[in-house]
């Protein structure tokens, strides 16, 4: 686009708050955000620097979505910025996003949470498509909120592929989430009108929910129901709180217990911002991030981040966009400490909502502190961390987001599957999951089993999680050539490994590396792989307790001696190979039903 072609896309736009994205052939270059889009969008006619000039070049459409406040803005901005990973902008590399709720465009809508919305994020959609609000910075308010929802007007929140073709109401049902539309327990146009209430209250009428719980939490005080009532209110505060400004919760706080101070380090394109955090006056965590930071590679240099509402480039921009993009699933601190000021206007504004203060302190102990989160910054940037080891190591565009898988059972009963995920390094306990498997002793096959399921529900859209960046399988090349299989039938193309436990070797559809015992990339890969094996065998015990056994039928063996006796030996099969000298070492376990447990078995 020249800059005649900008100033005249800039003359149809509004003059309101909102996000705009420069794209070519359907890519996001650059994500911005205005007070005033069309004053904004105007300005890249006379670019600040080369590089956003040739942007604009190479941009050949502008899209924008409008928001009700600048803060809303803000949170859209970022949540673009991680769902597209454009070019242009300051990145930070990790897979968070603000949540959404979504009303999805089927006859009978559903409402869920979600980080990537099927329709244009932040904004409604078409009447062909999903109408989705936020973005919202408290999931946890959120999910209260959803729940309260569907609650008091019983709009669903089943897949569709447990909507469709049932013939008789889910426990949802039962239990007062959902009306059922699924088996026309509610005909259509009843349940239209229920979500037509939904949206209203998400438009920002609190009083559509607020009133009916209001009343219920009265009525069950009347009854002198206080627990329920008490519950009711707590849920009341929620609601009544969720639209604050752009929908987010502002907390009030009395004192500064919990401080973050930051220290930023560039070189090139990448940066590094340090995280310390105080409490009460003492460091209690300390942590390193890594952005990607086109342009900013000069402290105090203009650069496009400037035109679109920092002052200045380098630290600044970088400060910026850390703040909002890291805080999109974290509580704010009370206060921020910062090497120099970030001079983001829209950035100030929402961090004053909040109440965060934040200060640049010259001299005494906060200026040590920042010092200290500088150093920490500056010792880490420009080396390369154990997810980019790996990544090198393996060839493979990235390593930052991992899944590893792992399958137990006990001579193949009571088999199941763990699914765990690691990002950048850490785990990520809110995206494990598990699965049981169907009863075999065949360690292949349940692998296999374990993972056509998951590549299947990220093919069909049924996972809300991202896709990994490398799967990590619990085993030698048997399993990994199982697990492959079932990707190929699947058509899911993400890169898999395995590590087998006896030497440590990773092995690759291509080769295997031996690589040295004190390797950075070695150690990730073995959290993963040791943390998928924890998980599976977890979920194996719990799930072995629950299954019947022969020893049910055992007169003197209740459910709590079947768990120690399990427990204990490991299996029905050792049981029955035990001696009763072993048999009886099991506390509840005396000579007669020790006898009983040999004859039956």
């Amino acid at each position: 686009m020249n800059a005649e072609e900008v100033r005249e896309r800039a003359k149809s736009l509004p003059r309101e708050p909102g996000v705009y994205q420069f794209r070519v052939d359907g890519t996001t270059l650059y994500v911005g955000k205005a007070v005033d889009l069309r004053s904004r969008v105007r300005s890249y006619a006379d670019p600040r620097s080369a590089r956003i000039r040739r942007m604009v070049d190479r941009a050949d459409e502008i899209e924008l979505a409008v928001t009700d406040t600048e803060t809303q803005a803000l949170l859209l901005e970022a949540n673009l910025i991680k769902r597209h990973q454009p070019r242009y902008n300051v990145r930070l590399k990790d897979d968070k996003s603000y949540p959404m709720v979504q009303l999805t465009a089927h006859n009978a809508p559903r409402i869920e949470i979600t980080r990537d919305p099927d329709g244009e994020a932040g904004s409604s959609a078409a009447a062909s498509g999903p109408t989705v609000f936020g973005p919202y910075t408290n999931k946890g308010q959120v999910e209260t909120v959803v729940k309260a929802l569907r609650e008091t007007y019983g709009v669903r929140g089943c897949s569709d592929h447990k909507y469709s073709g049932r013939d008789r109401p889910c426990l949802d049902y039962e239990m007062g989430l959902c009306t059922a539309p699924c088996t026309r327990e509610i005909d259509l146009e009843s349940y239209a009108e229920d979500v037509s209430l939904v949206e209203r209250f998400l438009e920002g009428e609190t009083g559509i929910l607020a009133d009916p719980l209001r009343r219920e939490m009265e009525a069950a005080a009347e009854e002198q129901n206080f627990e329920r009532a008490a519950n009711l209110r707590d849920r009341l505060e929620t609601v009544e709180a969720f639209h604050g400004e752009g929908g987010e919760a502002v907390q009030t706080r009395s004192d500064e217990r919990a401080v973050d101070i930051l220290g930023v380090a560039i070189e090139g394109e990448d940066a590094t911002v340090a995280r310390l955090r105080a409490e009460t006056g003492k460091l209690v965590d300390r942590d390193r991030h890594t952005l990607e930071a086109p342009g900013a590679d000069t402290a105090g240099q203009p650069n496009d981040e400037a035109a679109d509402g920092a002052a200045e480039g380098g630290v600044p921009a970088v400060l910026a966009a850390f703040i909002v993009q890291y805080y999109a699933e974290r509580d704010l601190p009370d206060a921020l400490l910062l090497p120099e000021r970030h001079g983001d206007s829209e950035v100030e504004a929402w961090l004053e909502a909040e109440g965060v203060s934040v200060r640049v302190p010259g001299a005494g102990r906060e200026a040590k502190l920042v010092e200290l989160a500088l150093k920490n910054a500056r010792r880490n940037v420009g080396g390369r961390d154990e997810c980019g080891m790996l990544a090198d190591a393996l060839e493979i565009d990235s390593a930052r987001r991992i899944e590893g898988f792992d399958v137990s059972h006990a001579q193949g009963k009571a088999a199941v599957g763990s699914n765990v995920t690691f990002v950048d390094g850490s785990a990520e306990k809110a995206h494990y999951r598990r699965k049981k498997l169907t009863d075999q002793n065949d360690d292949y096959d349940n692998m296999r089993a374990l993972l056509e399921w998951r590549a299947s529900r990220a093919v069909e859209g049924r996972d809300d999680r991202p896709d990994p960046d490398l799967l990590v399988i619990d085993g030698g090349e048997g399993q990994l050539e199982a697990a492959r299989d079932a990707l190929s039938e699947v058509g899911w193309d993400v890169p898999a490994i395995a590590l087998a436990k006896a030497e440590e070797r990773v092995v690759t559809p291509d080769r295997e590396y031996s690589w040295p015992s004190d390797a950075p990339h070695l150690h990730l890969l073995q959290r993963v792989r040791d943390e998928s094996h924890r998980f599976a065998v977890q979920y194996h015990q719990t799930v072995r307790d629950e299954v019947k056994t022969v020893l049910d039928d055992v007169p003197g063996i209740g459910p709590e001696t079947r768990k120690r006796l399990l427990g204990r030996f490991g299996s029905v099969e050792n049981v029955r190979e035990a001696s009763l000298d072993d048999l009886e070492s099991v506390s509840g376990i005396g000579t007669k039903t020790a006898e009983t447990l040999k004859s039956r078995l």
